[in-house]
């Protein structure tokens, strides 16, 4: 699982990603539309594998991996963002919605790829497009809730991504959750 954080600031985005670090989460992805994201970034990543999300181009990738971030996240599919990462060993997840789009972003390098905006999908989707394309490692995002992730995983997605309502959830249920989709 990975945890999107998005705040109105550098330190609301950076409680955000502790409480979660905290909580066991074990990749938090803090959001470049966060004013003062890189500063969050840097402090984040001192206590966990934190990211960045929402990169669109290769100097925001090299800004925010000189920050510290550890991988990166793009809501389409960015080559100057794939290759600026894979210069500095920094695995990208890129963003895609359709098969195709999917197929792209793999032959462009990418690492893993984000099924965005997967509020679009049901888990039976992905279950179908892992079918037609089992070598993409899927991330749905966007649209992915407590009560779904499970079911997203179960359809074939290597993680999820979850935001406002994991960040909303206090530190005990969220510990509970993620030891929830840890046991089979």
């Amino acid at each position: 699982m990975i945890g999107i954080v998005r705040g109105p600031d550098a330190s609301t985005a950076l409680d955000h990603a502790r409480r979660l670090t905290a909580a066991g989460l074990g990749s938090v992805e803090i959001s470049l539309t966060t004013p003062g994201a890189l500063r969050a970034i840097e402090e984040a990543s001192k206590v966990g594998f934190v990211g960045a999300g929402t990169v669109l181009d290769g100097h925001q990738a090299a800004m925010t991996i000189s920050a510290g971030a550890r991988f990166l996240v793009c809501p389409t599919l960015s080559e100057d963002v794939i290759r600026t990462a894979h210069r500095h060993g920094v695995p990208v997840v890129a963003g895609a919605a359709t098969p195709t789009e999917i197929v792209q972003a793999l032959e462009a390098g990418a690492d893993l790829v984000k099924l965005f905006p997967a509020s679009q999908f049901a888990p039976a989707d992905l279950k179908a497009i892992v079918q037609a394309v089992p070598h993409a490692p899927l991330v749905p995002t966007g649209g992915v809730s407590l009560a779904s992730a499970a079911s997203w995983l179960e359809a074939g997605a290597v993680a999820v991504g979850m935001g406002g309502e994991l960040v909303r959830t206090p530190e005990e249920e969220v510990r509970a959750f993620l030891t929830s989709l840890r046991t089979p």
